[in-house]
This record gives structure tokens, C-alpha cells and sequence, in this order.
């Protein structure tokens, strides 16, 4: 509902310098000069002036970069607001996906308890993977969506919703296809010696945290880079463009085309699973319930077979 070059152009705005903005947004300085240059040229303003200390704004950029806010929260409320107000009528469960957390893993769980809710519909909300914009998606649980599968042991996620543990996802790395180490079938962490990996930053996550521990004290030879705090294509596409190394997770092997996803000879892995409001309604408790009594008994039965 908005010209998404509003969110370059606020980026811009706080970061006072294209570079700086650049690697905020994970696409380069040349690319965020052309949209400046665009956006001016579409609302017929100049917007901002470039000097020596870096990027300040005109009178009317000033004026744009307040109420560009307004507009964005206004636009992705009312698109909730209408989403709601079409089904609320119907019994209907709203499931979020996106690329890295996409709604295949529900349906599979859905295919095995809808008998239990055989007036219920489904419907694929999609959303952004977007790091700065992410934890205002996961707050619209209950209000967007109902449910979305996630990959996720960060504490700033699980402080606004609950996670029902479905599984868990080994850690691997990704890397670019014409990179050394791109034939292999496995990486030993020797193999990543010399390399640059890519890792989100440290505080949020148990398991990178934990990780990021272990290569620091025992693997000092690899050199940590931060991502942002939560991964979106971005962070993918800056780990095709630099030939570094990715941390990622072997259930986002089809995210980047340009990229290998490779098992690596250690124990880590990630949890994943169902995750909903943190004040859920009655029938979305119901589904959480019934999920988790068919997991309860699919594992009794699996473990009576062995």
C-alpha cells in the first residue's frame, strides 16, 4: 500500500550515510543512491543533500521521513485489519509463512489432526522475512495469523509468543557454488579455517551463543562476521555476493539458488515448532492440544516398535 523505497529512505535517513545504510539493508551503496534518486524523482522533492560529513535532510525530507512512519504502520494495520474483518465470519485458522518459515511443515500436521476440526478452513497469510521488521510480525500472532511454524530458540521471539517444540533442524553451513569448499560432501570445522562465517550476533540465541563460544575458544583460525539478529534473504544473498561462509540450517537448502547447503561433522542443532499468541483463543488452544496428543502418541507408538 506503500512504495517500499519509504523504508530505504527512513534507513537512510537514521543511518545519515548510503555506506552505512548499505549494510543495514545488505544490498550496496550504489543501489541505495539509485532508489534515493528514484523516490525523489517520483514525489518531485529533493528529499536530501549529500556533504562531506555525510547525508543530511532538506526541509521536505524532514517532512516525509515523519510522516513515512505513520504511513508504513498505518498501511500494514489496516492490511490486518482487513485481513481480520474478512474472515471473521468463518472458521478459519490463519497460518503465516514465508520464505524461511514457510507453511509446509503445518500442513503436514494439519493433514493429521483436521478430522478433529472438519468446520475449520486454512489460510496462508503471507509475511516478510525482514530483520528489522520480524518481531512486529511474530507480536501479530493472534491478530494476523494464528499459527506459523518457526525456527527458533531466540529469546526475543519466544518472550512474545509459545512455541510448541515440534523437532529440531541440524546446524550446516552454506556457501557460494563455485566456492573451495563448495564439492564437498561434509565440512569438518578445519575445513573452515581461513574462512570468514557468517553468524547472527551474539545474546539471543542459546544455540549460536553456545557455538559461537566454541569456535572462539577451540577454532580461533575462523573469523566470526555478524549478521543481523534474525536472518532474511539479505544476510543469503551477502553470503553469494562475498564468498563467505554461512551458518545456516539444513531446512533452508532451497533458499538461494546461488548458494550449497553442506552438513558439518558436529552436534548442533536448532528447535523448530508450532507457535501461537501468547493469549491464544479457545480453538486455537484446542489445536495446540490436539497436535501435541498426536505427537504424545505417534512417539508411544514409535517407540514400541523398537
Amino acid at each position: 500500500m506503500y512504495n517500499s523505497m519509504l523504508d530505504t529512505f527512513i534507513t537512510v535517513a537514521d543511518c545519515g550515510s548510503f555506506t552505512k545504510a548499505a549494510k543495514l539493508l545488505y544490498i550496496s551503496p550504489t543501489a541505495i543512491m539509485k532508489q534515493m534518486n528514484t523516490l525523489e524523482r517520483h514525489l518531485d522533492l529533493k528529499l536530501i543533500d549529500r556533504t562531506a560529513s555525510g547525508i543530511v535532510l532538506t526541509a521536505a525530507g524532514a517532512v516525509i521521513y515523519q510522516d513515512a512512519k505513520f504511513i508504513i504502520n498505518y498501511s500494514k494495520k489496516s492490511i490486518s485489519n482487513a485481513r481480520a474483518a474478512l474472515y471473521a465470519n468463518e472458521k478459519t485458522f490463519c497460518v503465516g509463512t514465508s520464505l524461511l518459515n514457510p507453511a509446509k511443515p503445518f500442513m503436514d500436521l494439519w493433514y493429521r489432526v483436521n478430522k478433529d476440526f472438519p468446520e475449520y478452513k486454512l489460510h496462508l497469510v503471507n509475511f516478510e522475512d525482514n530483520h528489522d521488521g520480524i518481531l512486529k510480525e511474530i507480536a501479530l500472532l493472534g491478530e494476523k495469523f494464528d499459527f506459523l511454524i518457526g525456527v527458533c530458540d531466540s529469546r526475543l521471539w519466544l518472550n512474545i509468543c509459545n512455541m510448541l517444540p515440534l523437532g529440531r533442524y541440524k546446524k550446516m553451513i552454506a556457501v557460494s557454488r563455485e566456492h573451495r569448499l563448495a564439492q564437498k560432501s561434509m565440512i569438518e570445522i578445519e575445513d573452515l579455517y581461513g574462512e570468514t562465517l557468517m553468524m547472527v550476533k551474539r545474546g539471543d540465541s542459546y544455540v549460536n551463543d553456545f557455538l559461537r563460544n566454541d569456535l572462539e575458544k577451540h577454532h580461533p583460525q575462523i573469523h566470526i562476521e555478524d549478521t543481523p539478529q534474525f536472518y532474511d534473504l539479505s544476510v543469503f544473498n551477502r553470503c553469494a555476493e562475498t564468498g563467505n561462509v554461512l551458518l545456516t540450517i539444513e531446512c533452508w537448502q532451497e533458499v538461494h539458488p546461488g548458494l550449497i547447503t553442506i552438513p558439518v561433522h558436529w552436534d548442533y542443532s536448532i528447535p523448530y515448532g508450532l507457535m501461537y499468541s501468547l493469549h491464544a483463543p479457545d480453538d486455537v488452544m484446542r489445536f495446540v492440544r490436539t497436535v501435541k496428543d498426536s505427537i504424545n502418541s505417534f512417539s508411544s507408538i514409535s517407540s514400541g516398535l523398537q
